[in-house]
């Protein structure tokens, strides 16, 4: 009974940690590299606008938005969002991420696939992920039938996080040959501008893992209680 206490224990444990741990990883690299100037000194908006002309896009938009690190690309209203700090930075950090969602404005251009079935995914895995969990902990206290209905739905978002997967490494490598070849970052930046993009997609794999977990944890309650 202790062990399996501890063991379940260390499992909530692991799921709490791995993404305190990433979203840690990200804060520091980008506190960081927002402090290196590149020696371009563009800013992020001009490293996005550059990039895009230079794709031949020029029907997307470059906005500031509210808060640190929120920085998106949305593909409906073609419009690319950054952040204050990212929008007038001239750091690796700023030009990184700013051509990171930059990436994804070229994914959406040339129709990317991995891309495309995200977007599909998007009112399955929000309504998946909310019902999930209602459908399981029901299914515990009065039918396995109903934790098989919530595995089913959880199925749906943890596609979700996975498809995630290639769409933002995706872009992160885009990012990078589009900010060497257009001569944002040189040689000897190339390094440390990568280590930004990495840690930006640690978030993302920390977001993978947990939710696979989360769905295996919950297909081995299913098997005990059907046993």
């Amino acid at each position: 009974m202790l062990g399996g206490l501890g063991g379940y224990l260390i499992y909530i444990a692991l799921l709490l940690i791995i993404p305190i741990w990433a979203q840690s990883k990200v804060k520091k690299t980008y506190k960081k590299y927002s402090k290196k100037a590149t020696s371009s000194q563009m800013t992020g908006a001009e490293v996005a606008r550059k990039i895009l002309n230079d794709n031949g896009i020029f029907d997307v938009d470059i906005e500031v938005t509210k808060g640190v690190l929120s920085d998106h690309y949305d593909p409906r209203k073609k419009v690319l969002r950054l952040s204050k700090d990212i929008y007038y930075g001239q750091s690796m950090a700023s030009s990184a991420i700013a051509a990171h969602e930059v990436g994804h404005a070229i994914q959406d251009a040339q129709d990317y696939a991995f891309l495309r079935f995200r977007h599909a995914l998007v009112p399955v895995a929000s309504f998946g992920s909310k019902m999930s969990f209602f459908l399981i902990f029901a299914g515990i206290l009065f039918s396995p039938n109903l934790i098989l209905f919530g595995i089913i739905f959880m199925s749906a978002a943890v596609l979700f996080q996975l498809v995630t997967l290639p769409v933002e490494f995706d872009a992160s490598n885009r990012a990078m040959g589009q900010l060497v070849s257009t001569g944002v970052i040189r040689n000897n930046e190339e390094r440390e501008t990568k280590k930004v993009l990495n840690a930006a997609a640690l978030t993302y794999v920390a977001a993978a893992v947990v939710a696979l977990a989360e769905l295996i944890r919950f297909v081995l309650i299913y098997a005990a209680s059907s046993e």
